[in-house]
């Protein structure tokens, strides 16, 4: 091994951060001073599961914590691969820029999870890159022993790169088994009080082997451990990353900012550096005609689901388009009118899901196939199927109407628009 990668991975790691999750984890002073720099600082104020807690009270755990985790993980992962000769490709700096990638992933994260997602925004990973090659924050990222524009290139695939290290730290940091997944699925499932999401980091950790081009590959050992990976991912969706619930009160926090958005009262640049108060704030002062949707959401007066489809039974043509929505949501509210109930279109809400990846681009080493090739019983079908079953269409309305809309949606068991 390169002592001198084993080194970076080893020496001066005194400063312990205790965790609820992975008890005690060690930083370097430098890698500590980055958690205490403003844009960090930022991310616990931001929940990472956003109106999950309306649900599950006890997610009320921070993008900080989850950031932490996945640098521990990262130093594991990093650790164990370089015992198994990634260290022939790796460099000291490159070894620190990729625990600082991990540290900081989340800088240019919004508030309130993904509300946000499906606006016309920079990406969260680019405005994480802009972030550290900022002067106050590329001088701590430097002191920690990374190099800025590396670590930034890691998290901002948009910065094109043809450093193999560089492309390698990406793969890691984003692929089937990450450090990310593997701490938000674990951190996820214990603060809701669900089990769907723990997984044995340990022997996965120990089974994965590096590969200079693909990132990691696994042997067939580790299949039971990617396919708990896949379905934990598809249960904490299910259950909980879109709850009906969730997505209501998410879907209320979207059609405020499409509001303010297209009415100009809101900017994208508006939206950036903000935390789950700024967000809520900024709204109440600049969306005055639907401050009632901010403030339901506050509140937790949630819109309840009035109907269901499935993607087969909408026109979805027509609603993809997150602009287009609105548009039917008054035709619906005045078909609704025409029954009788004097409803307007801010009550009505159409919700469709957004995009949803289940990540098995792994190769199996002794079956010398991919992974949806191989022994396992998650086939690309089968993983095709989560996603399918995981989109759900619903129809939100304002509490206020939900005695009197039971009617109207009885005679329609169709989205017709």
């Amino acid at each position: 091994m390169n002592k001198t990668v084993e080194a970076s991975l080893a020496e001066d790691y005194n400063h312990p951060v205790r965790d609820v999750l992975w008890g005690h984890i060690y930083m370097t002073e430098k890698q500590a001073a980055l958690t205490e720099s403003t844009p960090f600082m930022r991310l616990n104020r931001i929940m990472q599961l956003g109106p999950v807690y309306l649900v599950y009270p006890g997610a009320t755990h921070t993008r900080a914590s989850h950031s932490i985790g996945v640098y521990h993980l990262g130093r594991r992962l990093l650790q164990n691969l370089t015992e198994r000769g990634a260290s022939q490709w790796l460099t000291p700096q490159g070894v620190k820029s990729f625990l600082a990638a991990c540290l900081l992933h989340d800088l240019g994260h919004f508030p309130y999870t993904h509300s946000l997602k499906e606006l016309s925004l920079t990406s969260h990973e680019s405005l994480t890159g802009a972030i550290i090659l900022k002067e106050s924050m590329k001088k701590l990222v430097l002191a920690s022993g990374a190099d800025p524009f590396f670590t930034a290139a890691i998290v901002d695939k948009e910065i094109e790169s043809n450093d193999t290290e560089l492309l390698f730290y990406r793969k890691l940091l984003s692929g089937a088994l990450d450090p990310d997944k593997l701490d938000y699925l674990n951190r996820d499932a214990r603060y809701c009080g669900v089990p769907y999401g723990a997984q044995d980091v340990d022997f996965i950790l120990s089974r994965l082997h590096p590969n200079k081009e693909r990132g990691v590959d696994i042997d067939s050992r580790l299949i039971p451990n990617v396919e708990s990976v896949l379905f934990s991912k598809y249960l904490m969706y299910r259950t909980v990353y879109w709850h009906r619930q969730v997505r209501a009160a998410t879907a209320m926090i979207k059609k405020a900012l499409i509001n303010g958005l297209e009415s100009g009262n809101l900017t994208g640049e508006d939206l950036y550096d903000l935390d789950d108060i700024g967000l809520f704030t900024l709204l109440r002062q600049k969306t005055a005609s639907l401050v009632s949707l901010t403030d339901s959401v506050h509140d937790g007066r949630i819109f309840f689901t009035a109907a269901e489809y499935t993607p087969e039974q909408v026109n979805m043509d027509a609603v993809r388009s997150i602009g287009s929505r609105a548009q039917f949501e008054e035709k619906l509210a005045e078909k609704i009118r025409k029954s009788g109930l004097d409803i307007k279109g801010e009550d009505i809400i159409i919700d469709i899901p957004e995009p949803v990846s289940f990540e098995t681009g792994l190769y199996v080493t002794d079956e010398k196939l991919k992974f949806c090739d191989s022994s396992s019983a998650f086939k690309a079908e089968i993983v095709q199927s989560f996603v399918k079953t995981l989109y759900t269409i619903r129809i939100y309305i304002n509490q206020n109407y939900r005695e009197s809309i039971k009617t109207f949606f009885k005679s329609y068991s169709i989205l017709d628009i």
